[in-house]
């Protein structure tokens, strides 16, 4: 069964650098078994009720980011919807009871085409886009996820987009170094992860060292992510991280693999 991927995004740099993260994402997009489409779920989209985009034609490129090279504004990701896939999500979410709206007209977010165009960089995959939620629980993230699980069962990649450790206001833009408070975050969230401990996870601002940090109050939106991405394997629950490093001093560069 094809796995969900939690893939960080971080700084839209990523569609234009050649790094080792950026070399890792390729091969990624190689290396998994070629999904007849994508379900993604993006950070930069939020959204107080769960959006499914039915896009029925080519996604309009969206550059919603400020203060960076010309070239990344001249980029575009053309990339098909696909309105079968959305029909199949608007009917498990129904058959949860999960309340949803459909979405017609909005393009990709750089959450979404920065990720896509480094695995699929022919933008030959169709794509239904889906909001994230920061301000509900992690509890009822995780059950929207669990309700599109059997998407996978026709090789559906479910990709959630966001990031770990995801504070502008903490970044050194000149270090090579990396804060400890942000290693010692995405190790309690590797053993929670690891062993699926749902209760701790869902407790993770109390319970997670410097949480306040890594994920502030304001800015929950890249972490969230996260459980969509675990729910749509709940039914395997094996968890395997995949990539990570940092950049800025914090800025968390992590893949998890789940099922």
């Amino acid at each position: 069964m094809i796995p969900a991927l939690f893939i960080a995004h971080g700084s839209p740099l990523l569609a234009v650098e050649e790094d080792e993260y950026t070399a890792f994402l390729r091969q990624l997009g190689q290396d998994l078994t070629r999904p007849q489409a994508i379900v993604l779920f993006s950070a930069h989209w939020e959204a107080s009720v769960q959006k499914v985009s039915r896009v029925k034609d080519y996604y309009s490129t969206i550059h919603d980011f400020e203060g960076f090279p010309h070239a990344l504004y001249q980029i575009k990701y053309p990339v098909q919807g696909d309105d079968k896939i959305a029909e199949q999500v608007e009917s498990l979410l129904t058959a949860e009871a999960i309340p949803f709206e459909m979405e017609k007209s909005r393009g990709l977010d750089h959450g979404a085409w920065v990720v896509l165009a480094r695995l699929y960089p022919h933008a030959d995959v169709f794509v239904t886009a889906m909001s994230v939620n920061p301000h509900q629980t992690v509890e009822q993230l995780y059950r929207i996820g669990k309700a599109l699980k059997a998407l996978r069962e026709n090789d559906v990649l479910i990709i959630a987009s966001g990031g770990t450790v995801h504070n502008l206001q903490t970044l050194a833009w000149q270090t090579n170094e990396t804060d400890d408070w942000a290693l010692e975050f995405d190790r309690w969230l590797e053993e929670r992860i690891m062993a699926w401990d749902l209760d701790s996870l869902y407790q993770y601002r109390t319970l997670a060292p410097n949480a306040s940090l890594a994920v502030p109050l304001n800015g929950t939106e890249h972490f969230v992510p996260l459980f969509y991405a675990m729910g749509a394997a709940d039914n395997v629950r094996k968890a395997t991280l995949l990539y990570r490093s940092y950049r800025y001093g914090n800025l968390s560069h992590s893949v998890w693999r789940f099922g």
